[in-house]
């Protein structure tokens, strides 16, 4: 992508209105715009972001053996009503009435009718077990929607139900989905721990929260730091393995770590003294095993093998996708600006031509930029006419985790420059050879 033809409407200066890093530098780099109190059009770079994150929970959630499918954003109050849930919400719900005077709402999850379409076409336990899911817009009507999309009142959701016969498949899909959301978050440059939990008005008694550990989040945290140095890596996993998700569950959950909600003063005295830390915490996710919660008063039952029926065993699983952008950020930044892990960048690389116009310059960054998409990588094109300084100060902003600077001086020499955004290193080297480490770097991702 050229950036005299791209849309990136950067600022140079800090929007007043800003009052965490991540929402100051989603509006500097262009990423986003407020068209009303915590509701955002997601401006070309972005949505570009937003698509690699949206992209990353759905390859996740398929290996785990989940099944996409999108539901509407309104909803009929008659299934809420149902739930007995419609008049408990309280005013985050949106409710809606149509031309015809029925109820409606802007859904802020999907318990209810998740359920309604399972038990419209389920009838048998052999049709069981079953994970659907879905990515998806929410509203919920915050009272002082701030932090930019960290608490805006529109999102973008994962959120997934799993339908069991017993309490015992209902815990595996329970571990299957912390399995495969720690390999999700890992896979952004993301750690991040699940806690013991409060259910909320989901409801509940088995729940956990992921956190992102940042000085600007929501929660505070209190955590054995032993947790701090577990890492998924590249392991393989067998979801359908009930002992090996169980395994890979406790290993996660065993050292201590809790939000305020939860926490437990002495369990937590009990971890030695070095090893306890208190921290601020971003919320990211969140699953729950609530049983027949719904399944019970929506009559979501199936047929048994011994031909009764019974209500099903549920569970729900969220991942905030919009809120991720805004804790990457959080977690991973300078005083320059943004940067991206290669998971979620916009951009795998960008080129900067210091000399727009030179022969020789244009013609490198034409043939790098040639080169890099013929494997695949799409890199961003400084091509203004710009000066230097203003060039590295976009490409430092916007966060892309590498960029080449191509001039007439290093050319003479058959060298261009390849700098790391995250430790500000850079090499002298061949475009060709700089071509080929930027594709090196990105075959794992």
């Amino acid at each position: 992508m050229r950036l005299t033809r791209y849309f990136l409407p950067v600022l140079k200066e800090n929007p007043a209105e800003a009052q965490i890093v991540s929402h100051r530098y989603m509006l500097r780099a262009g990423m986003i715009k407020q068209q009303a109190a915590g509701i955002y059009s997601w401006l070309p770079l972005g949505y570009r972001v937003l698509r690699r994150i949206e992209q990353i929970v759905h390859e996740e959630q398929q290996k785990a053996g989940h099944i996409p499918l999108l539901m509407p954003t309104l909803q009929p109050a008659d299934l809420w009503r149902e739930s007995g849930r419609y008049d408990d919400y309280g005013e985050e719900m949106l409710r809606i009435t149509d031309r015809h005077k029925r109820d409606m709402l802007y859904g802020p999850t999907n318990e209810e009718m998740i359920t309604d379409i399972f038990r419209a076409h389920v009838e048998s336990y052999k049709q069981l077990p079953l994970t659907l899911y879905h990515i998806q817009w929410k509203f919920r009507d915050e009272v002082r929607p701030r932090f930019g999309v960290m608490r805006g009142r529109e999102f973008l959701m994962k959120d997934g139900y799993n339908f069991d016969l017993t309490y015992e498949d209902a815990i595996h899909a329970y571990n299957r989905h912390m399995v495969s959301y720690l390999r999700t978050y890992e896979r952004m440059g993301l750690q991040a721990i699940p806690m013991r939990a409060a259910s909320g008005p989901i409801g509940g008694d088995n729940t956990h929260e992921f956190l992102v550990l940042a000085s600007t989040g929501e929660s505070e945290v209190f955590y054995d730091s032993a947790i701090t140095s577990l890492k998924f890596g590249d392991r393989v996993v067998d979801f359908d393995d009930r002992a090996e998700c169980a395994k890979i569950v406790e290993e996660w959950t065993t050292p201590y770590a809790r939000t305020d909600e939860t926490h437990d003063v002495a369990l937590f005295h009990e971890i030695p003294a070095e090893r306890q830390k208190t921290s601020r915490g971003i919320e990211v996710g969140q699953i729950f095993y609530f049983g027949t919660k719904y399944s019970e008063p929506m009559g979501a039952t199936v047929v048994t093998p011994d031909g009764n029926r019974v209500p099903v065993h549920m569970g729900s699983h969220g991942i905030g996708v919009s809120r991720l952008l805004g804790a990457i950020i959080e977690a991973s930044h300078d005083d320059k600006g943004i940067i991206w892990p290669e998971g979620v960048t916009p951009f795998p690389v960008g080129i900067v031509n210091l000399k727009q116009g030179d022969g020789a310059a244009d013609a490198a960054c034409e043939a790098i930029e040639k080169a890099l998409l013929a494997k695949g990588l799409e890199p961003l094109y400084d091509d203004r006419d710009e000066r230097a300084g203003a060039k590295f100060a976009t490409m430092d902003l916007i966060g892309l985790p590498w960029r080449i600077t191509v001039g007439p001086r290093g050319l003479a020499a058959g060298k261009v420059e390849l700098t790391s955004r995250r430790t500000g290193e850079s090499e002298e080297m061949s475009p060709e050879a700089a071509v080929a480490r930027i594709a090196e770097i990105y075959a794992g991702v």
